[in-house]
């Protein structure tokens, strides 16, 4: 019996390999690992561990044993490099080849890389794997001045971990606020502010261009409208790319991803594909595709294809959500926020916490909130029961939330 392989152990390949067990699935599971370790959250690494408040042994989601014990046969160091739909196998980066019944495509993302001259200098970093924290964690003590390129989540929790030992940080961005692809003005604003509280430099609508040095070492960057910015540490974090080159070449159906229909499924039904490397339908974007970088999608979808392949099918329906830790601040952001048409304040910004509620045609499609975690659990009830909520209730500070988010519908919750 050829069983399951999925490819790819981060938060989904080993949340669809535990999942498989729970489901009661008894076939052979294979789990391909990239990296020459077991397997390790992510989200930690620009945060606790990166600070030193987490080291490796927290980062692991299970010790060998718990790979022993559910009979999940993992490969660390093991890579998929082709897959042969014709003969149902996958060929491994040492060249072995394995059959599987079914796969799972978990490859999840990579860094995108920065295309100017100087990109390859030491001093030149890049955060994504355990070995990257490790690495960054090690220069930051010699570190004079930090520049990032970059003001999504890993450039500014990178941020606001650097400021806080003291060491000076540029934050270049080539749009002009931060977290733009993510986050309301209103939010995007205020921790902006926050950050350069706090010392953080902020320079907007200044693309990279170069990255100078000196004796092999980058001395900074070269602008495009601000200059240039010095720094003897440079962190690149400019978005990711789904790793999709063995579905490519294997002729699945791609487009920013690999496409999957409601239960997760490729355009061979003996492939399905989860986490960052999928492009999926969900009702939270009108039955647009997207591909969401999660780890609660990640996660998700990685039970919704267990259960499936277990014999219990069923459509991916989740709501997402995502969580960034910058400093004291954290951010939480329920559903889809963008694009939106309207955006509603609940709470007070100068207190440091606060929500906005973000509407699409009078529809409530995301919740931000900071420091305001019972507003976060709220939206995502609200968002899960298609409870219908006002603008002008959303910014009634004496308007109950809680209520109106546990109430059953036949109470008088309308559908959005």
């Amino acid at each position: 019996m050829s069983g399951i392989v999925i490819a790819g152990a981060g938060q989904a390949g080993f949340q669809a390999a535990a999942s498989l067990r729970d489901n009661g699935y008894a076939g052979p599971v294979v789990l391909l690992g990239d990296e020459p370790e077991l397997p390790y959250q992510r989200p930690p690494l620009s945060k606790a561990y990166l600070d030193g408040k987490a080291d490796d042994e927290m980062l692991r989601l299970r010790p060998q044993s718990f790979f022993d014990e559910h009979r999940i046969e993992y490969h660390p160091g093991e890579s998929l490099v082709r897959i042969r739909r014709a003969e149902r196998q996958v060929e491994l980066s040492s060249g072995r080849r394995l059959a599987y019944d079914h796969l799972v495509l978990a490859t999840g993302s990579r860094n995108r890389v920065l295309p100017v001259p100087g990109a390859d200098l030491d001093g030149v970093v890049q955060l994504r794997t355990r070995a990257d924290a490790a690495d960054l964690r090690r220069r930051l003590s010699g570190v004079r001045r930090a520049v990032v390129i970059g003001a999504g989540f890993i450039g500014l929790e990178f941020a606001a971990v650097a400021v806080q030992r003291g060491i000076p940080v540029s934050v270049i961005e080539a749009t002009e606020r931060p977290m733009s692809r993510a986050l309301s003005v209103p939010m995007s604003s205020f921790f902006r502010a926050a950050h350069e509280a706090k010392g953080v430099r902020f320079l907007f609508d200044a693309p990279a261009t170069r990255i100078t040095g000196e004796n092999g070492r980058a001395t900074g960057v070269e602008t495009a409208g601000a200059g240039h910015v010095e720094g003897d540490l440079v962190l690149v974090g400019i978005g990711v790319v789904p790793n999709v080159d063995a579905a490519v070449d294997a002729q699945l159906a791609v487009a920013d991803g690999v496409l999957v229909d409601e239960q997760l499924v490729t355009s061979d039904p003996h492939i399905s594909a989860i986490g960052d490397c999928a492009s999926f339908p969900t009702p939270f974007a009108d039955g647009r595709r997207v591909r969401i970088e999660s780890v609660q999608n990640a996660a998700d979808q990685a039970r919704c294809v267990a259960s499936r392949l277990a014999g219990r099918p069923a459509s991916y329906a989740a709501v997402p959500w995502f969580w960034s830790d910058q400093g004291s601040l954290k951010l939480q952001i329920a559903g889809l926020s963008t694009p939106h048409e309207e955006a509603v304040l609940r709470g007070a910004p100068a207190g440091g916490a606060f929500s906005v509620f973000c509407f699409a045609r009078g529809r409530l499609v995301g919740v931000e909130s900071v420091n305001r975690p019972a507003d976060h659990m709220a939206a995502r009830r609200l968002l899960a029961g298609r409870i219908g909520i006002t603008p002008e209730q959303a910014g009634d500070p004496g308007f109950d939330l809680k209520a109106l988010a546990s109430a059953p519908r036949s109470a008088g919750a309308a559908a959005a």
